[in-house]
């Protein structure tokens, strides 16, 4: 999941699920879209940390999809520039996802709406995406942890420790199971372990015959004062005074490219290139050097990839 206030988020006023939502697309993009319309509200929208918890696709091909995805009108990053009450201002970086396919002036009404929204309650510092996807993926990587071991409480230890302090008091650990909730009492309304130390060694009789029962009597007895409530600070109102589209893989902005489709033109071409999701080969995928092969009774040796290439332009493929 992505910090509060960022990540996956919804457009709402969507079409109910049906099995054609996204047969416009590539097997892959489907298979892709499919996922991320299943993701919980607020999960990360990186490529990076979609990758590192899809079953079956690596970070290329999920930013591949997610550009397609972005260009048939799914999925949206808008940057939105926050003005706070006490005059402070941030950038923030929205990812707007809609199972319906919507068209770039449906997208363009949607940007100019949040213009003006109040989000006292949704905003966080930031000048980008903040999806703690190097926390994704290291937490994906590691190995399931052992059950872990619980713990004794701040109380318990600062109980157990006095006999280390004064050895007229060695509690038991029966004794610091007993006193523990007075203890933790103690540290709910402001006091320190050192506090409870003080309270319980100083002053001493020269020997303590029921160093529990002296313990108890002294913590109910010197109990502190509950803290006063503080009343806690509103928030301080905040609402968008600027909003402009990114592109939804190299994060430029409109300010400094234009933005064709939720995509700049760079990284537009730079999907183009690499063709449609189940298709063409690279060059430096294929096999070298040629090879030829001869057909069963003839004397001419045929340069199979050369052959391939042929069949493949004929086609009319990449």
């Amino acid at each position: 999941m992505a910090k509060t206030g960022y990540g996956k988020r919804l457009t709402g006023d969507e079409d109910p699920h049906a099995d054609a939502d996204f047969a416009h697309l590539s097997p892959r993009d489907r298979e892709i879209a499919v996922f991320v319309d299943h993701l919980d509200e607020g999960h990360a929208m990186g490529y990076k940390a979609i990758a590192a918890v899809h079953p079956r696709y690596g970070q290329q091909a999920v930013r591949t999809s997610l550009g397609r995805i972005t260009l048939a009108g799914h999925l949206r990053w808008i940057k939105e520039h926050i003005t706070v009450e006490d005059d402070s201002m941030r950038w923030v970086t929205r990812t707007y996802w809609s199972r319906t396919r919507r068209s770039v002036e449906w997208w363009e009404d949607f940007a100019r709406e949040r213009h003006g929204k109040d989000v006292t309650e949704d905003h966080m510092p930031g000048l980008a995406r903040v999806e703690d996807i190097e926390e994704a993926v290291s937490a994906v990587e590691q190995p399931e942890a052992e059950e872990p071991v619980e713990q004794p409480s701040g109380a318990y230890r600062t109980l157990a420790d006095l006999r280390s302090v004064d050895p007229r008091m060695p509690l038991s650990d029966g004794d610091c199971r007993s006193l523990e909730a007075l203890a933790q009492e103690w540290l709910s309304r402001g006091a320190t372990a050192l506090d409870i130390t003080r309270a319980l060694t100083d002053g001493l009789p020269p020997t303590v015959a029921n160093p529990g029962g002296l313990a108890r009597n002294r913590l109910e007895n010197k109990m502190p004062p509950k803290k006063a409530k503080i009343r806690q600070k509103a928030a301080r109102r905040a609402h968008v005074s600027r909003v402009i589209m990114a592109c939804g893989l190299c994060g430029a902005d409109e300010r400094t490219t234009e933005i064709v489709s939720g995509l700049c033109r760079e990284c537009i071409e730079l999907i183009e290139a690499e063709g449609p999701a189940y298709g063409a080969v690279p060059d430096t995928f294929l096999p070298g050097p040629r090879g030829g092969s001869a057909l069963p009774g003839a004397d001419e040796v045929i340069d199979v990839t050369e052959r391939v290439e042929a069949l493949r332009r004929a086609a009319g493929l990449r």
